[in-house]
């Protein structure tokens, strides 16, 4: 018991390690290329650890450039290792590309016009040339990168994810449908999960630190900023693009 309240208090990652979380890019590749710059910055200015660089799904769709970030972080990074999401956009586009013709007007409405342009595609056209143009562009390593995204990943005391968690549904039993989806049933509840949710999906003006969870997405596809946490022992530090650097 005593554990479990100091963990839900001070939480931490294991020693020698340090993680830096991502919020949702929305195709906005000149906020990445910002953000991995000030955090290879960051972590070369600290001492040596094992780090990860985990990003919280929604790389596509709204900003302009979704194919190269795709690209950016299917290529990685040389100081770190990268795990990568999936996003309920991600999720959407693999249905579309599994052939669901009927999810294609959906995703066109939130930001799926942008994304097929990244990838040289006209939406200008009847749904059925729009669906074979985009299955046609994706590449199979694009493709297969997409598809074997993962939904969750836990490191120490901290689990990250897309949208959130079903509240009092143990982590290893949720199901991939909320942890790409749940909004109020998890942002409104202020139990403790089993560890610090760290998430993205619902934008704020800036980052929600509660002591259940952590929200990073502060909009950046429209607001400019894009923004990342730093993990390691029981420390967090905040990063992020100015909005200076918007571009609604």
């Amino acid at each position: 018991m005593l554990k479990w309240l100091r963990n839900s208090i001070r939480p931490s990652v294991p020693p020698g390690q340090r993680v830096y979380a991502v919020g949702d890019v929305h195709g906005r590749l000149d906020l990445l290329d910002k953000l991995l710059a000030m955090l290879e910055a960051d972590n070369a200015g600290r001492l040596p650890a094992h780090t990860t660089l985990v990003f919280l799904g929604d790389l596509i769709d709204r900003g302009p450039d979704s194919r190269r970030v795709v690209e950016r972080v299917r290529t990685g990074v040389g100081w770190a290792r990268t795990v990568a999401l999936m996003g309920n956009h991600e999720a959407v586009m693999l249905d579309v590309l599994d052939g669901q013709t009927d999810t294609l007007s959906q995703w066109l409405r939130f930001g799926g016009s942008e994304t097929l342009e990244s990838w040289g595609v006209t939406n200008q056209a009847m749904l059925t040339e729009i669906m074979e143009g985009i299955r046609a562009a994706i590449t199979p390593e694009e493709r297969g990168w997409l598809g074997r995204m993962r939904t969750s990943l836990r490191i120490g005391d901290y689990y990250f994810v897309h949208a959130g968690v079903r509240p009092n549904v143990p982590l290893d039993r949720q199901n991939d449908e909320d942890r790409l989806w749940i909004r109020d049933e998890f942002l409104e509840n202020r139990k403790h999960h089993g560890a610090i949710i760290v998430h993205g999906h619902s934008i704020n003006r800036d980052v929600e630190q509660l002591p259940n969870r952590i929200g990073l997405d502060t909009g950046a596809y429209a607001t400019g900023k894009l923004t990342a946490i730093g993990l390691e022992g029981q420390s967090r530090w905040l990063l992020a693009t100015t909005p200076e650097d918007k571009r609604i």
